[in-house]
């Protein structure tokens, strides 16, 4: 194992809009660039740091370079008619009322929670909505920390930016855990835990304590997995060996296993370069010699890993460095989607294509995975059913547990990039949960009428 100096422990340093130009690097944007960073950050959150700026960007590539562009927002990021909004508000001063307007008409309209998060997946106890939780498969439930509510830096294609923007209105937070305890203490049928955001491990070992330590004394026998979603493997992996608090982290992993518990840390790894430095590797050891695991996912995302090649590459470093390759999702219709996404029929052939490349051990991976309002909902392929062609879907999780692994179809359709673009392959009017689904949809507004009355 390396032995680091702490007096040479790197540092981080954050880097936003107001200070991005005090890197060197910034000397290497065109103005054009300069002026969409400008703009495009305005709606879209931005903030990087010295580790991925000096590290993982290769700024002879810029701007086809994947990490620039999965960290620095570019022009078409945002659609012309809003792009042409943001620079007509800008002229009139970037603190102006009219900047701040524009930006939170142009995020209005940008889907900022998709999937039903705010209507259908806030859950209630004693009367009151758990609006720092999410519950929406039965064994599963997510938890959003109040102090863990930013990252190391922003994907430019993170689905939850609206928790960076500082909005609380669009906000998932919660500051205690006591409240989380007795919900699951009042749902047995519960088994894992989500602690997610932002992104958990910005926290403090203090802070994380606070929220972690209450679960294993509270010695629920329904919980069996907490898992803890963070990019922080890859955006700052010094988490886990130079900073201060670094042993404090690892020790806490391993009083979760201790308990009985299992943990998993849910890696986000978006591109191979990730996975290169000396610093993600020994992150990646320490982390796993507590006992924990380390799955990892991504999306796939045009502009940034749309090849077969690169994510066969991935999932083979991954399962070298000790990783479980978990999900391939589907760029979810949000933000800056019409960016990012790729064609259902194409994501399907980029996952064919690459897992075909790999052994059995990195098989592990699910996907191409739709997070989507009835649940995660994967594209098998296309198929031929009677002579018709055909995609073939699946649930891999389902509001309704009695969805998962029944195939279904859809008309075949090469330009669809989302649940909502297909139709049922054979003329039916609907896909077969969708009478169940809006059943449930409609019992969750007359509950929320009844908890509005009292």
């Amino acid at each position: 194992m390396t032995q680091h100096n702490a007096s040479a422990a790197p540092k981080y340093r954050a880097y936003t809009l107001n200070n991005i130009h005090t890197t060197p690097q910034f000397e290497n944007l065109t103005a054009g660039q300069r002026e969409a960073l400008e703009t495009v950050g305005r709606v879209l959150p931005f903030k990087t740091n010295g580790y991925v700026v000096d590290e993982l960007i290769n700024w002879d590539n810029i701007p086809d370079d994947p990490m620039f562009v999965l960290t620095f927002p570019q022009r078409d990021m945002l659609r012309d008619e809003h792009y042409r909004q943001m620079r007509e508000a800008l002229q009139h001063g970037e603190h102006s009322a009219e900047v701040e307007q524009t930006v939170q008409h142009i995020r209005g309209q940008l889907n900022p929670h998709p999937a039903g998060q705010m209507e259908h997946n806030v859950p209630e106890i004693y009367g009151q909505k758990l609006t720092g939780l999410q519950h929406k498969y039965r064994e599963t439930v997510l938890f959003f920390p109040s102090n863990g509510q930013t990252c190391h830096a922003y994907c430019s294609f993170c689905f939850r930016w609206p928790q960076f923007v500082g909005d609380d209105a669009m906000k998932f937070a919660m500051r205690e855990t006591s409240l989380l305890v007795d919900y699951l203490r009042e749902h047995p049928e519960v088994t894992d835990v989500l602690i997610t955001g932002g992104d958990p491990m910005i926290m403090s070992a203090r802070n994380l304590k606070q929220y972690i330590e209450p679960l294993i004394e509270a010695d629920l026998p329904n919980l069996q997995n907490i898992r803890i979603g963070t990019k922080s493997l890859s955006y700052w992996p010094y988490r886990y060996t130079t900073d201060k608090d670094a042993h404090e982290v690892l020790a806490l992993f391993r009083r979760v296993k201790d308990s009985g518990i299992h943990l998993a840390i849910m890696g986000h790894f978006n591109h191979p370069v990730e996975l290169e430095t000396p610093a993600v590797e020994e992150a990646i050891e320490r982390v796993l010699e507590t006992g924990a695991q380390i799955r990892t996912q991504s999306p796939v995302m045009r502009n940034i890993n749309d090849d077969p090649e690169v994510w066969a590459e991935m999932w083979r470093r991954q399962v070298s460095l000790g990783m479980i390759p978990y999900y391939m999702f589907v760029a979810r219709d949000t933000g800056a989607q019409h960016y990012f996404s790729v064609p259902l029929v194409r994501a399907w052939d980029i996952y064919r294509n690459a897992i075909k490349q790999v052994t059995g051990i990195a098989r592990t991976v699910r996907g191409p995975s739709m997070s989507t309002d009835p649940g995660k909902v994967q594209v098998l392929g296309a198929a031929d059913v009677g002579g018709k062609q055909v995609l073939a879907l699946s649930f891999l999780q389902g509001r309704n547990p009695d969805w998962v692994n029944r195939p279904f179809f859809a008309a075949y359709d090469e330009q669809a990039t989302w649940l909502s673009d297909l139709r049922p392959a054979f003329g039916e009017e609907e896909f077969f949960y969708e009478p169940e689904l809006r059943q449930m949809f409609e019992d969750d507004k007359r509950r929320e009428g009844e908890l509005a009355l009292v």
